[in-house]
């Protein structure tokens, strides 16, 4: 219930507090109608917060009540916070913010796990007779034409209509041919018999939820230096572990005229910023989560170690080696199997720099079939030039690179990666057109807000999260 209170500030003898009011007057303004079912009697019985203690998961089945709860909101607070300090930190380091579009026909990544866009299931969710258009048979579409103009079926595909085919292809191939001659967009890929025809869908093609603003905000780098853009970004992972969400928000800063070793420094530089400026500004809630049954205990702490030393910097080859002895000394990882060009678990990243550093810790140069195209291919032509910062508690929290500015390399690497390099015209047109040496990272803002909280699962960082099957509020 809230309340109005008219009183007098006083001195309080109570343990606990230096003040109390002396109240002259008080006024409901709003009270709790939970005394029966209808929610039509003054009374707390149906109340979805009782004054004792919640799980979490309960807080977040009542996702629109919980930020009435102590950890929620000590969360928002900190999660505000830190939003202020990355915007504050780019802008004070001359970084221009960038807007970067929520919806795009582009996989950064080359995943594929990528939310569709579309209007033709219509407004309506209970229509039951909704028709996806398909692409038609080039035969079909001509005799269909050709019904159309005399009102005849045929049985063959006439002289008049293989002449237009014949008309159109050559066009076609000449419109191709100049715009490989040109540069340019290039001429839309034909979709085979069957596949959805997405020629009359809203954008006129595939469209998509981005999962990253990096590609585009590349744009900008190549034209006015040091850029970032931080909003939110989409996966549809069916994943239902603690650290992965289908929405979430990415800080994506790039520089320009930098190589990898200036791209590590920015990163680490800017989380030490963020934990900084935590301990200073939310002192109180980071001392309520270090008591917290949901915090961390030694959780000041922890920040502390993050800000006291730089923080340590291996070849993902040495750490590979690391961890081989590791394993080789008796320790018992979920996938003890170490080689070169795995992909490291979160279990292998926590425990370099949890166990082995006992710090954050920097790994470089990693194989290039486990990193996306848009990597500088390193002169050894197994390797290129990427980094990720790894921190105790998430494993990894940042991922950057240097990118690859030569357009030829670029063209190779979406191909060995899977990804259309017509596709990303507009992308590889940036190393036609006068490019530049840069390099970005990406940080997952809610990882970051974990990290600092010591909070265990991400949907407790995070207003309204968004995982498979939850997304009622």
């Amino acid at each position: 219930a809230s309340f109005e209170i008219v009183g007098e500030v006083i001195k309080s003898e109570g343990a606990g507090q230096s003040i109390e009011i002396l109240v002259i007057k008080s006024t409901c303004l709003g009270a709790v109608y939970g005394g029966d079912a209808e929610g039509k009697t003054v009374g707390g019985s149906k109340y979805p917060l009782s004054k004792k203690g919640h799980t979490l998961e309960h807080l977040r089945n009542h996702a629109h009540l919980r930020p009435r709860s102590k950890v929620h909101s000590a969360a928002m607070r900190v999660r505000h916070a830190m939003a202020f300090a990355t915007h504050k930190f780019f802008n004070d380091n001359g970084f221009l913010y960038v807007h970067t579009p929520i919806i795009t026909c582009a996989d950064c990544e080359g995943a594929g796990e990528q939310f569709g866009v579309t209007t033709m299931f219509g407004v309506d969710p209970h229509k039951t007779d909704i028709k996806v258009p398909i692409v038609e048979e080039e035969k079909k579409v001509e005799e269909k034409a050709d019904e159309a103009k005399d009102g005849e079926p045929k049985k063959g595909l006439s002289n008049k209509a293989k002449k237009k085919a014949e008309k159109k292809a050559a066009a076609l191939a000449k419109k191709a041919a100049m715009a490989a001659a040109e540069g340019g967009k290039p001429p839309e890929e034909k979709l085979p018999p069957g596949a959805i025809d997405y020629t009359k869908d809203f954008f006129a093609k595939r469209a998509n939820l981005t999962v990253s603003g990096q590609l585009n905000v590349e744009t900008h780098c190549c034209a006015m230096s040091d850029v970032y853009t931080f909003g939110p970004t989409f996966r549809a992972e069916n994943s239902h572990t603690s650290r992965h969400l289908a929405e979430f928000w990415m800080i994506e800063p790039e520089i320009a005229f930098a190589d990898l070793h200036d791209d590590i420094n920015l990163a680490e530089d800017y989380i030490k910023y963020c934990v900084t400026y935590a301990l200073e500004v939310c002192r109180d809630d980071l001392e309520f989560f270090e008591t917290s049954p949901f915090g961390e205990k030694g959780l000041i702490k922890r920040l502390e170690n993050v800000i006291a030393a730089p923080f340590k910097r291996l070849t993902y080859t040495e750490g590979i080696e690391v961890l081989k002895k590791v394993v080789s000394d008796g320790h018992k990882f979920e996938e003890s199997k170490i080689e070169w060009g795995m992909d490291l678990g979160s279990e292998h990243e926590r425990y370099l720099c949890e166990t082995v550093f006992k710090k954050p810790v920097v790994l470089t140069d990693y194989p290039k079939d486990i990193k996306a195209f848009y990597m500088k291919l390193n002169e050894d032509g197994k390797t290129v030039a990427a980094a990720d910062i790894l921190v105790p508690k998430i494993g990894e929290l940042v991922g950057g690179s240097q990118r690859e500015h030569r357009a030829d390399t670029l063209h190779s690497r979406c191909l060995q990666s899977g990804v259309d390099p017509k596709a990303v015209w507009w992308y590889m047109e940036l190393r036609k057109f006068g490019t530049i040496p840069h390099a970005g990272f990406g940080l997952g803002f809610e990882r970051l807000i974990l990290f600092i909280t010591g909070l265990e699962n991400i949907r407790d960082v995070i207003p309204f999260p968004r995982a498979p099957g939850l997304a009622d509020f």
